[in-house]
């Protein structure tokens, strides 16, 4: 692939814009770039996640996994009219989805995000999934957007939920449950 940043500064954001993948340059607070980054942001709350030492292993292969889609993700987004995500990724997605699940207890209360430190800091990507998924859904009401874009994000996010009630129990953690009469 070569070097393909030799210069990090190139001081051609310094008016407010940015550079697409196809070249052509956007405010840097448009709606498409918002998207993207927040993908970028869900990316590094991962990220966060996988630096914890209570991640388990079948965890830590869908959550890298989970990075990768993103990082695929927010090409997709960056470069208008490519395609990257597939439903095979979503497919992905839910088969992790179940296989952690399966062992859980059913959910009778909402959970309080916490439960230790990995499952917080998952509760915490999760919820930045989430915000990039109505991000990403808010640039699809102005520009085309595949929906296997939102897709992903929805499951994403569900997927980490579900993890960060693995990880509450790896910790030795509980789940925080709430309590309405407390």
């Amino acid at each position: 692939m070569g070097n393909r940043l030799s210069k990090i500064y190139t001081r051609t954001g310094d008016d407010g814009t940015t550079g697409l993948g196809d070249g052509s340059r956007t405010p840097k607070d448009s709606l498409r770039v918002e998207a993207y980054g927040t993908v970028d942001e869900a990316n590094s709350a991962i990220g966060l996640v996988l630096a914890h030492d209570a991640v388990p292993d079948d965890v830590r292969i869908s959550l890298t996994e989970a990075q990768h889609d993103l990082f695929e993700l927010g090409g997709e987004l960056c470069i208008p009219g490519h395609s990257a995500v597939t439903q095979a990724f979503i497919d992905r997605l839910e088969n992790d989805l179940d296989k952690l699940n399966e062992d859980l207890p059913r959910l009778k209360e909402f959970i309080l995000p916490g439960g230790g430190p990995a499952a917080a800091a998952c509760h915490l990507a999760r919820t930045i999934a989430r915000r990039a998924e109505r991000r990403v859904f808010t640039l699809s009401q102005t520009e085309h957007v595949r929906p296997e874009a939102i897709k992903y994000l929805n499951r994403l996010s569900d997927l980490l939920f579900v993890i960060a009630r693995v990880l509450a129990r790896a910790e030795n953690g509980q789940e925080v449950l709430w309590n309405r009469d407390r």
